[in-house]
């Protein structure tokens, strides 16, 4: 049994200019990861890797839009490039702009569909041949608690989530033995997804209701990081994390 160490690892992170994606480059890279963020917001990510490289990890950054599928192989080979392999890819970009089926914010269904759903199947898309050419590799694909219930607000968030746990369990069967694919599901927890909705009266009840009672982010990194320090035999397939106070949902 060959003991994985997070030391060394390459690792991509979608979605890494702030919240979870950001929490997740810095603890890793604190673990002595080689660290890869993309996100849409150059200045974030830029700030960020100086913040890594400053404490002594390494890092480097490149501008993606998940809903390219294009954008985002480039970003794979981005992270080849720069440190000559790709270990891991994290699949954490998404939104969340809740809302009443009968409000019809269909376009906003239609983000949630390309960046939460097609964002993710870029980034399989472009991961997965490099981890095929050296038969090993880790998904690490975030979802929501929402991707195993749903509730009025949530109809279309939750199904992009359930979505991509379906795909989650399709890859880690068609995949090689020594491919990884883990799913985590976080609870309530601190980062801007709130202000992808645009209903300003239902964006004030989330923050109300989760106001004292919200996983720091590093929480969920400290999840990220548990995958993938295990052995190479081992495959955390789910991990799901809520604040203590968050019994359901």
């Amino acid at each position: 049994m060959e003991q994985i160490k997070i030391e060394g690892k390459v690792v991509a992170i979608t979605g890494a200019s702030s919240g979870i994606g950001e929490a997740i480059a810095k603890h890793l890279a604190k673990s002595g990861a080689k660290v890869v963020l993309g996100a849409r917001r150059t200045d974030n990510l830029k700030t960020i890797t100086e913040f890594i490289t400053n404490q002594g990890g390494q890092a480097a950054y490149k501008t993606l839009d998940v809903t390219n599928p294009d954008d985002v192989a480039d970003f794979a080979k981005f992270a080849v490039d720069e440190f000559g392999t790709l270990d891991v890819f994290v699949n954490n970009a998404g939104l969340m702009p809740l809302s009443m089926i009968n409000s019809y914010k269909v376009n906003e269904w239609h983000q949630m569909i390309d960046v939460n759903i097609k964002g993710v199947l870029h980034g399989i898309a472009a991961a997965l041949p490099i981890f095929e050419k050296k038969d090993s590799g880790q998904f690490v694909n975030i979802t929501s608690v929402g991707d195993r219930w749903v509730g009025p607000t949530s109809t279309v968030y939750s199904a992009t989530k359930f979505a991509v746990r379906a795909i989650s369990d399709g890859l880690r069967q068609e995949v090689s033995n020594n491919i990884r694919v883990t799913l985590v599901a976080p609870g309530a927890t601190e980062s801007e997804l709130p202000n992808t909705i645009s209903d300003p009266a239902l964006k004030d009840q989330l923050v109300e209701r989760f106001r004292t009672n919200l996983l720091p982010a590093n929480a969920i990194a400290r999840a990220v990081a548990y995958a993938i320090e295990q052995p190479s035999d081992v495959d955390v397939n789910e991990i799901v994390v809520r604040p203590t106070a968050q019994k359901s949902f």
